[in-house]
């Protein structure tokens, strides 16, 4: 699989086009072109056919405009990916007041990343160790960390459990688009693929030496009708995350002395 990395580009010309402070390449721009219809088309090019398609020519083909036309707005590719980075991470729902508490709020932040990843599966394949530093990028971030900001964690605590969250759902989501992705490229459903290896599987089998993973794989086929669900996987994984959070929120208030500062519904 092909990572993109970001942040690859010019910090001053990237930050001017993800902060929109005016900064051009030039003055010779068509004006039926704008930054924001450039990015929305590059996102829809790596939507449709991912991001080894993206290049200023697609997009430029995609607008009906000469290539050359693009580098008014935008100085090259690595700019605008950072702003088509930023610009995706703005989508995510922000309701003020979310119920359930602390963990209600995590779980819906979880439940958007996970979209997020599900429209844009292209963004699977972005190494993002050196963050895009745009707007919303920024507001997302911090949107996150009020999820959880007075319930007794630490600040390198609170980052680390948006790092875990975030993390937890690129993992599943990254099971759901290739699943999802296996019926296009392979020419074949599941149902077709298990029937084809099936009257082979009861000649390998051998219950005797495996009993565990035939019980178990079996017991999994009948519940998930698959031998594998990405929902159920990103249903039950974060469960079991938020579980893990609060046992650390439990162990910082019962240290404290107190109940965390959590009075928000």
């Amino acid at each position: 699989m092909t990572v993109e990395y970001s942040g690859k580009g010019d910090p001053a010309r990237s930050l001017a086009l993800l902060w929109r402070t005016g900064e051009r390449a030039s003055r010779k721009g068509k004006p039926e072109l704008s930054v924001d219809r450039i990015v929305r088309a590059a996102i829809e090019v790596a939507d449709a056919e991912g991001l080894q398609a993206l290049s200023m020519r697609r997009v430029a083909e995609r607008l009906g405009v000469g290539t050359m036309s693009l580098y008014t707005y935008v100085p090259g590719k690595p700019e605008l990916f950072d702003v088509m980075l930023d610009t995706v991470y703005g989508e995510t729902a922000r309701p003020p007041d979310v119920p359930g508490g602390w963990r209600g709020r995590l779980e819906q932040i979880a439940r958007e990343n996970w979209a997020l990843y599900l429209r844009h599966p292209w963004l699977l394949q972005v190494a993002t160790s050196r963050p895009v530093l745009g707007p919303n990028v920024t507001a997302k971030y911090d949107y996150e960390l009020r999820a959880i900001d007075g319930i007794g964690l630490t600040d390198v605590e609170m980052d680390s459990v948006i790092t875990l969250i975030t993390g937890f759902v690129h993992g599943t989501a990254r099971g759901a688009v290739e699943a999802a992705q296996a019926e296009t490229r392979t020419g074949m459903t599941d149902e077709q693929w298990w029937a084809a290896h099936s009257p082979f599987l009861g000649r390998i089998a051998d219950v005797d030496r495996y009993p565990t993973a035939t019980r178990v794989g079996q017991a999994v086929g009948e519940e998930l009708n698959a031998a594998y669900s990405p929902e159920h996987a990103f249903e039950f994984g974060l469960q079991r995350v938020l579980d893990g959070i609060e046992a650390l929120v439990d162990n910082r208030a019962a240290a404290g002395g107190q109940a965390p500062d959590d009075a928000r519904p």
